[in-house]
């Protein structure tokens, strides 16, 4: 969402910035770009402030005679939304961007009921699709639109002949995999006792599995990067990428990496699949199966020229399909689209609200 804001046409689309709270680690970047920032803060969706908050916006919204309200994630779709249709906002888009991992059975239901004041839902995976479908969503309100990449930040390189660095990038949380790759490592040392993996990314399991790690006799096979801006930096400086995730609805991490120029072995999971191809792009194992892991970080640890032949293959995708560019263009298409079917005449230079 922020680099939607900061790339949709100007000459088409004004674009205000809408929050629950004006502060945050991207609050800077997706703010520069945008003709106005509003905020509607609320401390709980069942305090009675929320409601005259929700109001507040669609007062909002009429005030500048929005045509698009674009919402993001859990909470601004279940505030924005129906604060958009109050305010009879022509077109409500919503977002999908996760399965369910983390979500109450309350915040699902919350967030399927704010969708039917939506009329479109973009998940960013057709495994979010899948989701949203099960969840009861009508398939001809989903559209699928991957996330993009700023392939200028991302160099590629010629792998080097001897693979030994391993990284991941993902919150340290549960569901991400991360205690699977520590069990995997004992296996893998013992076949490349020089192997190193980093762990890039911060969050409530970072002391347990630091534990974990000394419990096995892995401190000096690991390190904990912690949350890190440089990522294209981290992803440089390595040979593999890994995530054996337990579940993921689309793995902008593994996008990251493969336009590394990295091999990637992950979990046969969610969206993964839809961007690991085996033979192509990368290896795929099954979830929680550690000696499935270190033998397919093993297999491309043993041969270069395959892990070479991946890592071009992973580049070539994201290149040919996952650039901002070609996300912006889906974006703006599926607005034109509904304007013109919901207010003919409104799509050129509109009035544009992202929450």
């Amino acid at each position: 969402m922020t680099e939607l804001v900061r790339r949709l046409d100007s000459r088409r689309w004004q674009v205000h910035l809408v929050c629950l709270r004006r502060h945050g680690a991207w609050f800077d970047r997706a703010a520069e770009f945008a003709a106005s920032v509003a905020e509607f803060p609320i401390t709980s969706f069942g305090n009675a402030a929320t409601f005259a908050q929700m109001r507040a916006f669609a007062r909002w919204c009429r005030d500048r005679d929005i045509a698009v309200v674009h919402t993001s994630e859990l909470y601004s779709n279940i505030f924005f939304l129906p604060g958009a249709a109050m305010a009879g906002v022509p077109v409500r888009v919503g977002s999908r961007r996760e399965i369910a991992a983390g979500k109450s059975v309350a915040q699902i239901a919350a967030q399927r009921g704010a969708y039917t004041f939506a009329h479109r839902v973009v998940a960013n995976a057709q495994a979010a699709a899948s989701r949203l479908r099960r969840e009861g969503l009508r398939p001809s309100c989903i559209s699928v639109v991957p996330n993009g990449l700023d392939l200028s930040r991302f160099t590629p390189r010629q792998l080097p002949s001897t693979l030994r660095r391993v990284v991941m990038v993902a919150n340290l949380r549960p569901g991400k995999g991360h205690a699977t790759l520590i069990e995997a490592a004992p296996s893998i040392l013992k076949r490349f006792p020089d192997a190193h993996f980093e762990l890039v990314g911060d969050g409530t399991e970072r002391e347990l599995l630091e534990r974990l790690v000394r419990s096995r006799g892995l401190n000096s096979a690991f390190t904990f990067a912690g949350h890190a801006e440089n990522v294209p930096e981290r992803l440089a400086a390595a040979d593999l990428f890994t995530l054996p995730s337990e579940s993921e609805a689309f793995p902008n991490a593994v996008l990251e990496a493969m336009a590394a120029g990295l091999p990637i072995v992950a979990s046969a999971v969610g969206g993964i699949c839809e961007v690991v191809h085996p033979d192509r792009t990368g290896i795929l194992v099954q979830p929680r199966d550690p000696r499935g892991l270190a033998d397919g970080i093993c297999r491309l640890m043993a041969n270069q020229r395959e892990a070479s032949s991946l890592a071009a293959g992973g580049r070539a995708l994201v290149e040919s399909d996952y650039s901002f560019d070609r996300m912006v263009s889906s974006i703006e298409q599926l607005y034109e689209d509904e304007l013109s079917r919901r207010a003919p005449g409104r799509a050129v230079q509109s009035q544009f609200a992202s929450l």
